[in-house]
Parts: C-alpha cells; structure tokens; sequence
C-alpha cells in the first residue's frame, strides 16, 4: 500500500490535484488572521513570479515593482468605484491589468535599450512619480488617504459579505472566505501561465539574453524586443497582484505603495531563488507572513516590542526586516539558488538514498526465492 501511495504521489497530476485540494481546505478551519495571511501571500505570490521572469529570467534589474502594483490596485479602484467609470469589476478588474500592461509598455522602450543597475535607476524614478501622481490626482486617487475598493463580483456572486450569509458545509462564509478561493484561482493561472512561458520558445530566448546578449543575438533572438516583452508581461502581472492587494486590504493609500515594497519583492525573488516560479512564492510567503506573524506574537518574542508599546524595543515589522536582511545575506553567501535550490537538493539527496528495486528479466522474478549458491555457474578457472 505504501508503494503504491508512494507512486501516485511521483505522478506530476496527482500531486497537483493533492495540493489544489489541500488548498481548499483553511477556509473550512482557519480564522480571518491567518485567511488573510494567505491571500496578501497570494497576491505577492502573483507579482513575485512577475518580478521573477523579468529579474531572474531576463536578467533585467527593476525598482519600479511597487508602481505597477499600484497601477493595477488603482485601476481597479476607479475603474469599478465613484467616483469613476462605475464599469462592473469583473470588467474593471480585466481592464486595469491591460491598463498596467499599456504602462509597462509604455516604459519598454527605456528597458530595451537600458540594462542593468542604469535600468535599476530609471525604474526607481517610477515609483517616485507614481507616488507624487498618487497623492496629486485626489480625483481619481483619493489623495493621502486614498479610497475604498468595490467588492469583485462575477454572475452575481459578491467576493464580499452578503446578507443574507452564505454557508458551505456549516461554515459562514465571509469575504475573507471568499477571496481565498478567487486567490487560489488567480495564483494557479499564474503559475501554470508562467512555467508554460519559462518552459517555451520565449523562456528560452530571455534565459540565453540573460546570460550572453551576444550569444542570443547570433541565435536569432531580437534582444530588445524580448526586453520589451518580459517588461510588458512582468507589469501585468503586477497588475493583477494589485488588483488582488485592493480587494483584500478593501482600501487602497499612496504609502504602501513605495519603495520600500519594491525592496521587499526583490528581497522575495531572492530569497526564493532568482528565476524560479516556485521559489520565487516561497520567497512570497516567507517575506509576507514573517511581519504579519511577529507583530500577532510580538509579545511572546524576546527583543521586540508589541505594536504601540512605544518601549523603545525593535518593533515586529522592524525585527522582520532584519529577518530577511539576514536570511538575503545568507542566501547569497551559502545557497545562491535559495530556496528553491535547496529544497531541490534535498528531493535530489533523498531519492538517491531511496532503495532502487532490483533490475530483473521479468516481474515474476522479483517475488521468486533467491538461488541457493551450488546453483550458480561454477567459475572457470584459466589454466
């Protein structure tokens, strides 16, 4: 039996639709703590395998990360809420990921022709001007202290609290409930688009224009418009993480969307593992739970002050930054794939201690008794 189970957890469907189902299951039995844990790990998820693709893939540096997040969570917000168009969000939500697109493509032209720290620096000039326009344009923004998010709604059903409630198996589902499944929807199209994408033709040019320009152009590969491409397609998928952070915070300000957040994504890709769709969620969710876990127990933690204490001691958010400062500082002195290399290398090292079945003619033969020795051919001895 255990053979068996070990077998259908080898197989690629089964293990997908194990943890797809696994997955479904925390609306059932966690609180909205840990609910929303789960979909701001979600939405950072989806922009992380964004910033992904285009840093670790591509090799291009960006620093504007937080300003396309801010884009899409925007879009949303006006798009789908008044004042504004007051278009229906299914359509509004599509829309403001087309809007990021159009604004990452309108910054193609400079990612194209720009690499490295110089393409860092000129990306870092959008989260600035994003962050004036944000705290400018109150007619559209809300200005410092932004504006609400219109729930999401498809066919009828609210991603929101609805009267009268709605209950599935005995449990009360609200809105945390319900985005949890939007989420999940959301960040599998994410990653199979991704890895279908890093897996292709495309995937391919960006890794040789990563690691030689002049190699991919002898291939046949036009650099900048496959710059041009990553930064297009790394945007929308800001967008949509964006669209997912509006629904879930409910309310959207300027000042989360700042420089520090672009940081803290390339802190994510890092730590999970420079052009890895997998590590770059395990960086996601580590970056993303870590402050939202120490500031819940900050009382039980030695060295960090409860929120509001005002005690003088580190504070939760504060002690989680230096967390993941360290834990980048260690990744790239002792595991330069980050996580997803070392859990790589973990699977690698227990397959390889993993007893081998022993190779026979036939299936008969691997349950027949062993041989007694005098039935072995006698060894001819050279005269």
């Amino acid at each position: 039996m255990s053979d068996r189970l070990l077998g259908v957890l080898t197989h690629r469907p089964a293990r997908i639709l194990l943890l797809a189902a696994v997955l479904c299951l925390p609306p059932f039995y966690l609180d909205a703590f840990w609910l929303r844990i789960g979909l701001f790990s979600m939405a950072a998820a989806i922009g992380a395998v964004g910033l992904a693709l285009l840093t670790g893939t591509a090799g291009q540096l960006s620093l504007g990360h937080a300003f396309f997040l801010a884009v899409g969570a925007y879009g949303y917000a006006y798009l789908a809420g008044e004042p504004g168009p007051g278009l229906p969000p299914a359509l509004a939500a599509l829309l403001a990921v087309v809007l990021t697109g159009a604004a990452g493509g309108l910054f193609s032209p400079v990612a194209a022709r720009v690499k490295g720290i110089y393409l860092g620096i000129a990306t870092l000039a959008l989260v600035f001007l994003g962050h004036h326009v944000l705290l400018t344009a109150d007619s559209v923004t809300g200005g410092f202290n932004g504006r609400s998010v219109p729930p999401l709604t498809l066919g009828g059903f609210t991603f929101a609290e609805s009267d009268p409630e709605l209950t599935v198996l005995g449990v009360p589902f609200g809105a945390e409930e319900r985005l949890w499944f939007l989420g999940l929807a959301l960040f599998g199209f994410t990653w199979f688009t991704a890895r279908g994408l890093l897996r292709g033709r495309s995937g391919r040019a960006l890794a040789a224009l990563r690691d030689s320009e002049t190699a991919a152009a002898v291939m046949g590969v036009d650099i900048a418009r496959h710059r041009s491409a990553a930064f297009v397609v790394s945007s929308m998928y800001a967008g949509l993480a964006g669209v997912l952070l509006a629904l879930s915070f409910r309310r959207v300000v300027p000042d989360y969307f700042s420089l520090v957040l672009s940081v803290d994504y390339l802190a994510m890709i890092v730590i999970g593992g420079l052009g890895s769709v997998a590590g770059a969620t395990a960086g996601a969710v580590f970056v993303t739970a870590l402050p939202l876990l120490m500031t819940r127990y900050a009382d039980q933690l030695p060295l960090v002050a409860a929120p509001g204490s005002g005690e003088g001691s580190v504070g939760p958010t504060e002690a989680a930054r230096y967390l993941y400062g360290a834990a980048i500082v260690l990744v790239l002195l002792y595991a330069p794939d980050g996580l997803h290399g070392l859990a790589r290398r973990a699977r690698d090292r227990v397959g390889r201690s993993r007893p081998r079945a022993p190779a026979t003619g036939s299936a008969d033969s691997a349950f027949s008794p062993p041989q007694p020795a005098a039935a072995a051919r006698s060894k001819e001895h050279t005269p």
